[in-house]
């Protein structure tokens, strides 16, 4: 666990969370609460990982992360749910939030520690790293190499890791395993509305 700087120059925090959300889970609702007590703003949306298979449409995952971030308590205001910032690109994301919000704001990119490898195959990486900071949850069975840190280093990024004892489960947990126990009440019956996962 680390902890926040103060503020430099008033600048607003802004935390960029773009996540597949396949179907998203109480983990994911604890990173955007956590996110939502220590930034000014956080930009939520469903994302398509080009490294990833999706086995639902853009709408439905967008769909239950509101359902994810109404039944939030307690409820926060500064938690942005935004079609609008989806791109298989985070760079294109992260301009468009800048576009929606102030531009001279501090940006923060959010993701997994299952991505620390993979991160460095993203469209131009460093122009990305020149943005935005990273902010890098850890998650159970994805172990951070120092190597893989330390290159992430020499490309320009900014990183930061953060342990917030997130539950074990993914979404994988319940499309292999059909475990509802990841999922909140509200997005279990969604599911079932839609018949989604069958």
């Amino acid at each position: 666990m680390f902890s926040f700087a103060l503020k430099l120059n008033n600048m607003n925090k802004i935390a960029l969370f773009g996540t597949s959300a396949d179907p998203p889970t109480t983990g994911h609702q604890l990173i955007i609460s956590w996110l939502s007590f220590h930034y000014d703003k956080v930009g939520i949306w469903a994302s398509n990982n080009p490294f990833k298979k999706h086995q639902t449409s853009l709408s439905h995952r967008t769909t239950m992360l509101r359902l994810l971030i109404e039944n939030m308590h307690p409820s926060r205001c500064n938690i942005h749910l935004s079609k609008n910032l989806s791109h298989h690109r985070s760079l294109v994301s992260i301009a468009r939030a800048k576009n929606i919000w102030e531009r001279q704001a501090d940006y923060t990119l959010v993701i997994g520690s299952d991505l620390v490898k993979q991160i460095r195959q993203w469209y131009r990486i460093e122009k990305l790293f020149s943005e935005v900071s990273i902010l890098i949850v850890l998650r159970s069975g994805y172990v951070i190499d120092k190597l893989d840190l330390q290159t992430l280093v020499r490309l320009g990024g900014r990183c930061q890791v953060v342990d917030l004892n997130a539950p074990g489960f993914s979404s994988t947990t319940y499309r292999k395993y059909g475990d509802r126990n990841v999922l909140t009440k509200s997005i279990q019956d969604y599911i079932a509305q839609e018949q989604l996962y069958i």
